[in-house]
């Protein structure tokens, strides 16, 4: 009998080897902490169950969180990646727990050990998720505070230039303390806006400590507005900080203004008593006024009269409208009443001796306005009749300059007898200057007619010659001396006048005519 006697029997099979492991027995306990082990974010509870790719893919995932959320900056982790991550985790959980129903445990520990374990594990994400929160708190106060160190360097660039041209970056920087103030309140940058709004206010109104008043007053206004929205606990005494200097600044850059004639005093004296009308520089400002009209007074006796009048009629128009402004301030708007009263009447009298300067200067056009202007103004001038004269003085120095070279004066009457008449159809004023001066309107003469240009170019001509004709006329007495006539038709007519210089001695009877000539239809 041949074979193997070792060999398998006849009729009996040897059954295969199996591929795996039989499944264990279901276990829930066992399933919780592969579950929650996979929840720690390491894949640890696949590494129990052997699932080594799985436990890779939680760490490739934990490893994309890790370097999307480092390091930790103030806008934190995107929410997309936190929530695409949380489903990962929940996945991992959900197929671990899947996993760990049916197959055993690698190595020695037991399935509550297990759980333990994951339990505590799970200590490493909620403690990387606090370190985490912790890391980006600090992040977010250490943008606030360089917000913060920004605007302080806005703010001292901006103190190097004017205020017109650095306004805006002033705005930006208190954009900066106010959000800082209210959106996050109790930051460490937060804490710190008190001191910078000290220096803010220092560096916007650094003008006033360097004594340019002027130059203080539009930064120290803006100041004014900035309690408008920053935080009174922010700002303290702070937001009255601006007053009282922006009541000086006011005063003393409209006491300059007043002092050298610039056009803006008025303006800022009127703000300081409208604004802060009970303040101590409001209280000084009527007397200010008062020295400088006092100081016009006084010019009008000077070197340029002239100028001292139109300052002094500057000041009282100025004056008065300062004066309705200053509601707020009764003392004063009625101070400054009376003060441009006095420098309107000052004014008014002053044209006299503004007339007499033009007159001296040989302004003749000039000083017989004024004066004129002196006459209708001052109707009880104690120059009144002096000014008369020396407006009819001006006038006939305006045709002859010579009656200019003296000063007319209110002398009257003569020894000698000049007997004026008008040998013209139009009434005539005659103007005289000279020892006397004086002025009178002849009619004109009734059957006179205006001589042809040609006849008073022969030799021989002689008006007024008609002897059988009763001219208007008038005789003058005049002193020795002389005397300068001009003869101007009455009313509106724009012949030009006529004007004659008379030599007066004594025994000698002189007579003037009046008469107009025709030429090309025209009457002179």
């Amino acid at each position: 009998m041949s074979g193997d006697p070792y060999g398998p029997e006849p009729g009996f099979a040897v059954p295969p080897m199996p591929q795996a492991p039989p499944p264990a027995p279901p276990d829930g306990l066992r399933a919780t902490a592969v579950a929650v082990l996979n929840l720690s974010g390491l894949g640890l509870g696949y590494a129990l169950v052997r699932r080594w790719l799985t436990m890779a893919g939680c760490w490739v995932a934990t490893a994309a969180l890790l370097f999307v959320a480092l390091p930790a900056d103030a806008d934190g982790v995107p929410g997309a990646a936190l929530a695409l991550y949380g489903v990962v985790l929940l996945l991992a959980a959900v197929h671990g727990a899947v996993a760990g129903l049916r197959t055993r445990l690698t190595g020695p520990a037991g399935a509550p050990l297990a759980l333990l374990l994951a339990v505590l594990l799970l200590a490493v994400p909620a403690g990387g998720a606090l370190w985490y929160q912790d890391a980006r708190e600090e992040a977010v106060q250490q943008a606030l505070l360089d917000r913060l160190e920004r605007a302080d360097h806005l703010v001292t660039a901006a103190g190097r230039h004017p205020f017109a041209t650095a306004r805006s970056d002033y705005r930006t920087a208190l954009d900066v303390y106010r959000d800082l103030a209210v959106e996050h309140p109790g930051s460490r940058a937060a804490d710190q806006v008190p001191d910078r709004m000290r220096t803010y206010y220092t560096t916007v109104g650094a003008a006033y400590g360097h004594q340019d008043y002027c130059a203080a007053v539009e930064p120290l206004t803006y100041l004014r507005t900035v309690p408008r929205g920053m935080p009174e606990r922010q700002l303290g005494s702070l937001a009255r900080w601006p007053d009282g200097r922006l009541a000086t600044s006011l005063f003393e850059c409209g006491s300059a203004g007043l002092t050298s004639g610039a056009q803006d005093w008025a303006a800022r004296f009127g703000d300081l008593l409208t604004t802060f009308p009970r303040s101590a520089p409001a209280a000084r400002v009527a007397p200010a006024v008062d020295a400088a009209v006092r100081r016009a007074e006084k010019g009008v006796h000077g070197g340029d009269p002239c100028a001292a009048v139109e300052r002094l009629n500057s000041l009282s128009s100025r004056i008065t409208d300062l004066a309705r402004s200053a509601a707020g301030a009764a003392d004063a708007a009625d101070a400054l009443d009376g003060t441009a009263g006095r420098a309107g009447r000052s004014g008014n009298a002053g044209q006299y001796s503004c007339g007499v300067d033009q007159f001296e200067d040989g302004d003749f056009d000039a000083a017989q306005k004024t004066m004129e202007s002196y006459v209708d103004d001052n109707e009880h001038g104690g120059n009144l009749e002096r000014a008369k004269k020396i407006a009819i003085g001006a006038e006939v120095a305006r045709t002859l300059p010579a009656a200019g070279k003296r000063l007319p004066t209110t002398a009257s009457g003569g020894s000698i007898s000049v007997t004026v008449k008008n040998d013209s159809p139009d009434d005539v004023t005659v103007l005289y200057t000279g020892p006397v001066t004086g002025s009178f309107t002849l009619k004109g003469c009734g059957g006179c007619k205006a001589y042809p240009l040609s006849s008073t170019l022969l030799t021989g001509f002689k008006p007024c010659a008609d002897s059988g004709r009763h001219y208007p006329q008038r005789t003058l007495s005049l002193p020795v001396g002389t005397t300068y006539f001009v003869h101007k038709p009455h009313g509106g007519s724009t012949a030009t006048p006529a004007s004659d210089t008379a030599r007066l001695r004594s025994g000698y009877v002189y007579t003037e005519c009046a008469y107009t000539t025709r030429s090309l239809g025209s009457a002179h």
